[in-house]
């Protein structure tokens, strides 16, 4: 049955090499909301290790798993034990050769409610996810849960106003970004300023152009490069959690690990729909050129 309101816990956290104490740190944080009285916990993009993107490394695949795997039925048995549903993203080791970079979705009874598999993958410095992940296939399909329809996206895809549209369209109640974005350590002061408020000005707009609530979950601390070839990335945090109307409910700090639960009125989203009907007013019989690439 779905709720009108629910209780999001948000766990924002730092990240070693030591995989075991990571999963460890994201089960302890999911028991401290349950008992803030969370009913879904969401923790951020690629939980149980380090960013090991930031360098090319066939190694680094040993990290994969199946799912279900070892890291998935953690997480199942803590949903379980918690009474929460909880979204997890995990490094997906599909096939030989074959992984994706994969949120997975358990229900409070510790079933899979489903897997929403990243379909934007970036190639930029320090973000080599080309080279790791293949681009999902699951499409833009929400995940239906205890406490409503949950449309899953991961980091990159945040940028993009289509994944949220097409979520909306899908039935989401509401939008959701397990994250792993941060600054360069030579950015200017105002660089960080820059790219910290369009990241947030981004996902608020999603939120206002849709009608619904969105909920972001990033990592935070410093994290070198591996391969020493870069500066390494310093996660900016700033987790948050947005209304209907992109208003912040709450936003976390930059440079500090926190959890914290917060209240979602869903019902909100049928408030904000009637007075800002962007999807009745949609002109869908204009917009086949959406499907180019670029109008020459």
């Amino acid at each position: 049955m779905e709720m009108d309101k629910i209780n999001v816990g948000l766990i924002q956290q730092g990240c070693t090499i030591n995989k075991e104490a990571n999963i460890a740190k994201s089960v302890e944080e999911i028991f401290r909301c349950s008992s803030l009285g969370a009913n879904l916990v969401v923790l951020q993009e690629l939980h149980a290790s380090l960013y090991f993107c930031q360098s090319e490394n066939t190694d680094m695949f040993d990290l994969a798993e199946s799912i279900p795997g070892p890291s998935s039925e953690i997480f199942s048995q803590t949903a379980k034990k918690a009474g929460v549903v909880l979204v997890t993203s995990l490094f997906e080791k599909r096939a030989a050769g074959l992984y994706h970079n994969t949120a997975v979705v358990f229900e409070k009874d510790g079933s899979i409610a489903g897997k929403y598999r990243k379909m934007h993958i970036p190639d930029d410095p320090a973000y080599y996810e080309k080279f790791y992940f293949t681009p999902g296939d699951l499409g833009f399909n929400p995940i239906k849960t205890s406490v409503g329809n949950l449309g899953i996206l991961v980091c990159w895809d945040q940028w993009y106003p289509e994944a949220a549209r097409l979520m909306t369209l899908a039935g989401a109640d509401i939008l959701i970004y397990p994250t792993a974005i941060g600054w360069d350590v030579s950015d200017t002061e105002e660089e960080k300023s820059r790219q910290l408020n369009a990241w947030m000005i981004s996902q608020r707009g999603h939120a206002v152009a849709n009608g619904l609530p969105v909920i972001s979950v990033n990592r935070t601390g410093f994290e070198p490069d591996p391969s020493d070839n870069k500066h390494g990335i310093t996660f900016w945090g700033n987790s948050f959690a947005a209304g209907p109307q992109g208003e912040i409910l709450s936003q976390f700090s930059a440079k500090h690990e926190q959890s914290e639960v917060v209240e979602i009125d869903l019902s909100r989203s049928e408030e904000v729909r009637r007075i800002w009907p962007f999807l009745r007013d949609r002109r869908i019989d204009e917009y086949d050129e959406i499907l180019k690439r670029y109008r020459d």
